[in-house]
């Protein structure tokens, strides 16, 4: 029930575009004073991206769940909370020609961004995909089709930075949602994955050994938890840099 990984198309493409990611991220911090460490951490979530995606850590996951569940962790939360505390969208607006700024400001703002950048539509993007993924044969059918296999890796790592960039909102945003707002929805984000993760006790995924099953539930559940109160610290801490003497809350 696994696809066989060789030099095919769909490789080339997924490490070519993080060649080109990497290099225009590094092109366009070098235009201007951006620290360091931001750079580090976005080489660094793009390679784990692409570790899951092309390899043999990534021929292991189709046929082991165990080191599915470890992807998952890599490709939807360890990834893109790296890519997003690299803040990409500052930077290009920071560097991009006046004109150019604020075209994608306007983008940015649009009705469509706004709608899925709200926290209850990014949650059931990010969360509810996965319920979809593993509680139907969804889970199954990816390892028969090459092109569903990669269309839900990419969704679930957009999804997942689309989630992790909603409740950080550390990049320019012109209508934050609350601190309270997003805290609850987050906590009902951690509730949502926990469960799923525990079912995988009693009603494996479809076509997975009750054993690794059991083996990726934990993984699943206490590699989730730390990354999600990297999350939750990350987001307590800008709630309270916001609310200092001097400075206007949002929340």
């Amino acid at each position: 029930m696994h696809i066989h990984h060789s030099v095919n198309p769909a490789d080339f493409i997924i490490v070519f575009s993080a060649v080109v990611m990497i290099t225009g991220y590094l092109y366009l911090a070098g235009r201007k004073k951006w620290p360091v460490y931001r750079s580090v951490l976005w080489i660094v979530g793009i390679i784990f991206a692409v570790l899951v995606m092309v390899g043999p850590f990534a021929e292991e996951m189709h046929h082991n769940f165990i080191y599915h569940m470890y992807g998952h962790l890599l490709l939807g939360m360890l990834s893109p909370l790296l890519l997003v505390l690299a803040m990409p969208l500052r930077l290009l607006l920071g560097t991009l020609p006046v004109k150019s700024g604020r075209r994608l400001s306007r983008f940015m703002n649009s009705t469509y961004i706004r709608f899925i950048a709200h926290p209850v539509t990014a949650t059931i993007l990010n969360t509810g995909g996965l319920w979809l993924l593993y509680r139907t044969d969804l889970f199954m059918m990816m390892h028969h089709h090459t092109w569903l296999h990669y269309l839900i890796h990419f969704h679930i790592f957009l999804a997942g930075y689309l989630f992790t960039a909603v409740m950080l909102e550390l990049d320019p945003v012109r209508h934050p949602y609350s601190f309270k707002y997003r805290a609850i929805v987050m906590m009902v984000s951690v509730a949502l994955h926990q469960i799923l993760s525990k079912s995988f006790y009693p009603y494996p995924p479809a076509g997975v050994d009750a054993v690794q099953a059991q083996t990726g539930a934990v993984v699943m559940y206490y590699g989730g938890d730390v990354i999600e109160l990297l999350i939750i610290f990350i987001m307590c801490l800008g709630w309270y840099r916001s609310v200092r003497p001097g400075k206007v809350s949002h929340a």
